[in-house]
């Protein structure tokens, strides 16, 4: 497979999991598919979510680098030369980065759990993150291995689990586009250096 056809396969191949990370991201804003907490994002959201690592990480920063790349790999399209190839490595570290930033935020976010209401050691129902180590009792392991403590949570309903799946997805998405976007600046810079299949025809 030629340079050329590689960026354009790389290219086509970014959009649908930046679109799914956006997508993912914005549903995180409404946990328990509710929207009584969208009005007090800072005291009733998890943090994380308002990093917006879907939608700026492993969407907007990864979209952008993928129109670019697509362009690349068009037989007939002005990107297709050595300087197109120079320019995807550039657009390709953007998308890494973006990746990076998407993929963080989603490891932070599971592994801090979801804001939520819950019982403190007073019996007295909060608002917090009870499985960020501020208290006694989860001290010891993680949530994420043990579904019992998935009930200490009492509002919103299934809150835990929305968090997992939706960071989960997140996470997914850009790790892809991070090995997607490792990938197009190796073959940028064989492009940048040995030419396209474009240049040769």
């Amino acid at each position: 497979m030629c340079t050329g056809k590689c960026s354009k396969f790389i290219g086509i191949a970014l959009y649908p999991f930046a679109i799914i990370s956006i997508i993912a991201n914005i549903f995180q804003f409404f946990p328990g598919w509710s929207t009584d907490y969208i009005g007090n994002p800072g005291d009733q959201m998890t943090p994380e979510v308002l990093f917006l690592g879907g939608v700026i990480g492993g969407g907007i920063l990864v979209l952008i680098p993928a129109i670019h790349i697509q362009a690349t790999g068009r037989a007939d399209g002005c990107c297709n030369n050595r300087c197109g190839m120079f320019l995807s490595i550039i657009f390709a570290a953007i998308g890494v980065a973006g990746s990076v930033y998407g993929f963080a935020a989603s490891v932070v976010g599971m592994i801090k759990g979801p804001m939520c209401e819950y019982k403190d050691a007073n019996k007295t129902l909060v608002f917090g993150r009870p499985f960020d180590g501020r208290i006694e009792d989860f001290n010891n392991g993680s949530y994420l291995f043990n579904k019992d403590l998935w009930s200490t949570c009492e509002r919103p309903k299934d809150v835990v689990e929305f968090n997992i799946i939706f960071f989960s997805i997140v996470l997914s998405c850009t790790g892809i586009t991070l090995i997607l976007c490792t990938i197009q600046m190796l073959n940028g810079l064989f492009g940048c250096l040995c030419g396209t299949c474009g240049e040769k025809k």
